[in-house]
């Protein structure tokens, strides 16, 4: 991870503000996307923490056969409900990533896991200068109420890889609760079907040298109904990504703009 790398952000209306706390406002918009499949009796309880001020929130439907996207819209006016092309949560992830129309992206879990009013820890880090806000349950201040003492292992180990192979000092790898500057997308890119997508995403950022923060997390356990997660079948998933990702090449951004935009701690107030 290179302090010194910074993708450009370019922010074109600096002259308004959001107002976050009595202390908080920030000019760029935060777009939240929200992957789901069959999670109509958790959106209640997950749109009930996510705050007021975001520009926009983003459902990504996997092909639901619940009353999943009639709840959602229900709860959130304005809610921007986008059709899942495929399968698995890394196919989610990059359908709505790419209907995001806010400067920040921030990705919660739709299961009640991830608490909405830590969005505001995110997205300061971000304005503080980082250039992706990483959520971390094994920092200090972070904590969680549904990991087995297997996938804590398993999390250990693969984190303990990727800081050998990639020289980075991760706490926590394959947690879903993370935030970046949509400006970075080029170089995220997301191109994997399933619940790799967070170790991909993790390793890309460090790859592409963009500054990481990671954000104290508390995750908490599911509400209703079982994950998909498979410790087994999605560790393997993760490890050989890993691997793959090792000697890869980052996709080529679209555009640069080197010395464009405003740097992120000039986006705050």
């Amino acid at each position: 991870m290179n302090p010194e790398s910074s993708i450009s952000r370019p922010i074109s209306h600096l002259g308004s503000f959001t107002t976050i706390t009595p202390l908080m406002a920030i000019a760029p918009r935060v777009s939240i996307v929200v992957p789901a499949m069959n999670e109509a009796e958790n959106l209640p309880h997950v749109f009930a923490t996510l705050p007021r001020w975001v520009h926009e929130v983003v459902l990504v439907d996997g092909h639901s056969t619940d009353d999943t996207v009639a709840v959602a819209r229900r709860l959130r006016p304005g809610l921007r409900v986008v059709a899942q092309p495929g399968r698995g949560k890394g196919d989610a992830l990059a359908a709505g990533f790419a209907a995001c129309t806010g400067e920040i992206i921030v990705m919660i879990d739709a299961d009640g896991s991830t608490d909405g009013r830590e969005i505001v820890r995110f997205v300061a880090a971000l304005v503080a200068g980082a250039d992706y806000a990483k959520g971390s349950r094994f920092t200090h201040g972070g904590g969680s109420d549904d990991i087995t003492l297997g996938r804590r292992l398993g999390n250990l180990v693969l984190s303990g890889l990727v800081n050998l192979i990639y020289g980075t000092r991760y706490t926590d790898l394959c947690y879903g609760y993370n935030a970046f500057w949509a400006s970075s997308l080029d170089v995220l890119a997301p191109d994997c079907a399933g619940f790799e997508v967070e170790t991909l995403l993790n390793i890309r950022a460090a790859k592409a040298g963009l500054k990481v923060h990671e954000v104290p997390s508390h995750e908490r356990g599911r509400i209703h109904g079982t994950s998909n997660l498979r410790t087994v079948r999605d560790g393997w998933r993760v490890l050989k990504t890993i691997l793959r990702e090792r000697d890869a090449r980052l996709p080529a951004p679209a555009e640069v703009n080197a010395g464009a935009g405003v740097p992120a701690d000039q986006g705050a107030a």
